[in-house]
């Protein structure tokens, strides 16, 4: 749901990301910083010429020198430079660099990829080196996180790789617009980034195991053990196989430093697992032809429309939560700005949405697009309605009524005054500490793409029905098998072995298809996952950020007990912790809490943006504290590399967003990105 609100949870997943889930044992991290570089750096950076340029017209399989096998996308340029190819996308602003060497390690590795690939030593500094474990064939594994500025608007970061005696590095410097376009072609190179003579693990063709009560102990450990790694004040965990619940139950608390513990019936915001759901309800109302996947949106809600008329005219029922459309995430536009916000007004900020790449080109995550789903199916079961009562009605009555989730409701009053779970996020020091809840008001207004709360009891009636094919337990069929599964179709890849389909995600990593999708909310992090040809399936819910970092290990934990798997989870977890801890305390280092006075002081006591509103400072003894209206962060100060000041949020579940200092037209600004866009707060008048 949220994307870099909590930048440095992304940071210690780094690695695994690029494989999938799947560390071993840690080394643990070290810290080797590098002095900051002696040139402000704003941009690219101008590569040494290459020898050779390919234009690739398709996915294509690629070695190094050395015999390391990796999948080039489509469209973009190969270029060959002696030992070392990079890969340069349709934008040309961004680069990465697979050099092939044999240095004695992977600091003199590493060095010598950047010598091939710049013709000089990386200009940024380095923030991170972290030991990983090794894993997919390489002996050893160590990731590179470098600083850059906000200014830049550019991530940097290397994967050095070693199998026997040679090293592998890749370098990957994005510019972030390009890097959150296209992050799933990234996967397709990463996923099959591999060494000579490698074969993956597969459990295609192998039958699952009983999930007896050993197994279900084995699970519920891990889950246990994770939990306390990460610091998780609480975990609700759910089983399922053959259509009988084998497990539902929870460990440790709703509520840091309170008694009250987690049971299955504790309710969680479950974020964007609620897109499932909202397809769902779209599948029975294909049954009951009140549409069809392939009707234009346009003839349902004639005033649907996006930025873009020619991108408006092509979407079609199924594409409203493809993530194909080309429409960028935009998120802050609802994070900020939601206090008078209604589903009448949330399309119509969607009507200001431009697209950034083709249609179905790319996977690209537009939570708007996807709350339009359930307004646009609320609208048509009953058109005088206001559109969210309309799909409040609708939900209740064809998907949370007949599949008895008695509890999921979208009422926050109502889940707050029972059995719930309180949102954690992490401190300024490290420390798990209750989160910014005022910010998971965002998501009411555009509740189909994420605003349910759930319990496990509860979602695991709806994995049931989904293993089921669409039957109800008592034989009765809610919707039927063909509307249920186009939902899994592909849409468009995510990587080399994943694809998106409607609000689902179908993952093929491990030679059979595992079903999943996980939800993402301030404090709250999830996942719901089922393996259709064995029966199987899970729901993790958590109530801590740190839970990021849980659930990957948590569905490769499941498959290894289910299949008897090589046993990687459990040190995935204590990489990830360590990992954590690591990037925290390197960021906690650049930052100055309470903020720098001088710099304070020349803040204008108000600022406006248009698209996100106003932003009051407000001065409380040396604390300073940004007021956004609907929330609000105490910042910190940080000086970066370029030279720039910024004021960073600090806020438990929602720190880590930089506000750069600056001037336009002869005003004092104050400049936040968010990948794609830039928003510009003006100081205006008292």
């Amino acid at each position: 749901m949220l994307r870099r609100l909590t930048p440095i949870l992304c940071a210690a997943a780094l690695a695994s990301a690029c494989h999938h889930d799947a560390p071993a044992k840690s080394t643990g991290p070290t810290e080797t910083a590098a002095p900051a570089p002696d040139v402000p750096v704003h941009g690219p950076v101008p590569l040494v010429p290459a020898e050779s340029i390919e234009k690739l017209t398709a996915d294509t399989p690629r070695t190094t020198v050395l015999g390391t096998a990796f999948i080039a996308p489509g469209g973009w340029n190969l270029l060959t430079r002696g030992d070392t190819i990079v890969l340069e996308p349709p934008e040309g602003d961004s680069h990465l660099a697979i050099a092939s060497n044999k240095g004695k390690d992977a600091d003199a590795a590493v060095a010598a990829a950047w010598q091939a690939y710049l013709g000089k030593p990386s200009p940024w500094a380095l923030k991170l080196a972290t030991e990983q474990p090794a894993r997919h064939g390489w002996d050893e594994i160590r990731v590179y996180g470098y600083e850059t500025s906000a200014n830049e608007k550019r991530d940097v970061f290397v994967l050095a790789t070693r199998k026997a005696d040679a090293w592998t590095v890749s370098i990957v410097d994005f510019a972030q617009a390009t890097e959150e376009k296209r992050g799933g072609q990234l996967g397709v190179v990463f996923d099959h980034l591999q060494p000579s003579g490698y074969d993956r693990e597969s459990f295609e063709g192998k039958s699952a195991a009983r999930l007896d009560d050993a197994h279900v102990k084995a699970l519920v450990d891990f889950v246990d053990q994770a939990r306390k790694d990460l610091e998780i004040p609480g975990v609700a965990i759910g089983l399922i196989q053959d259509g009988k619940v084998v497990f539902a139950g929870g460990l440790g608390v709703r509520e840091l430093g309170k008694p009250a513990k987690v049971d299955a019936d504790t309710l969680f915001i479950i974020a964007s697992n609620t897109k499932a759901l909202t397809t769902l309800l779209l599948a029975t109302m294909v049954d009951d032809k009140k549409l069809t996947w392939e009707t234009p949106v346009t003839q349902l809600m004639p005033d649907f429309k996006l930025g873009d008329p020619d991108t408006t005219k092509q979407v079609l029922v199924k594409h409203l939560v493809c993530a194909c459309t080309g429409l960028p995430r935009q998120d802050y536009e609802w994070i900020f700005e939601f206090k008078n916000a209604t589903a009448k007004s949330e399309l119509a900020t969607l009507g200001t949405f431009q697209p950034t790449s083709k249609f179905g080109e790319m996977f690209q995550y537009s939570n708007l697009l996807a709350a339009s789903a359930g307004f646009v199916a609320g609208h048509v079961l009953s058109p005088k309605a206001e559109l969210g009562a309309a799909f409040d009605q609708a939900m209740q009555k064809r998907v949370f009524g007949p599949l008895g989730m008695t509890a999921t409701t979208f009422d926050y009053a109502r889940a707050l005054k029972g059995n719930h779970a309180t949102a954690h996020g992490i401190d300024i020091d490290g420390k798990t500490a209750i989160g910014n809840m005022a910010v998971n008001y965002s998501i009411r207004p555009l509740r189909p793409a994420g605003g349910a709360w759930s319990s496990v009891r509860d979602m695991l009636r709806y994995v049931q029905l989904e293993l089921a094919k669409g039957a109800l337990p008592n034989g009765k069929r809610l919707v039927s098998e063909d509307a249920l599964l186009m939902r899994r179709a592909p849409q468009v890849p995510i990587g080399a072995n994943a694809t998106y389909g409607m609000g689902l995600e179908v993952d093929h990593t491990w030679g059979i298809p595992v079903v999943h999708h996980g939800g993402d909310m301030i404090g709250y992090h999830s996942d719901m996952i089922w393996l259709p040809d064995q029966g199987i399936g899970a729901v993790i819910l958590t109530n801590a950020d740190a839970g990021q970092l849980m659930v990957g290990p948590f569905q490769r934990r499941l498959l290894e007990i289910a299949f008897d798997g090589k046993p990687e989870a459990v040190d995935t977890i204590a990489s990830r912790a360590k990992d954590l801890r690591a990037g925290l305390a390197a960021e906690r280092l650049r930052l100055t809490v309470p903020p720098d006075a001088d710099a304070a002081s020349k803040l204008a006591p108000r600022y406006h943006n248009d698209a996100l509103g106003d932003l009051a400072v407000i001065h409380k003894g040396d604390q300073v504290i940004f007021d956004l209206g609907e929330w609000q962060t105490p910042v910190a100060s940080r000086k970066n590399d370029d030279g720039t000041l910024s004021f960073v949020s600090i806020s438990p579940g929602i720190s880590g967003l930089p506000m750069v200092v600056d001037t336009r037209d002869a005003k004092p600004v104050l400049i936040l990105r968010d990948a794609q866009h830039e928003y510009v707060f003006t100081a205006v008048a008292k």
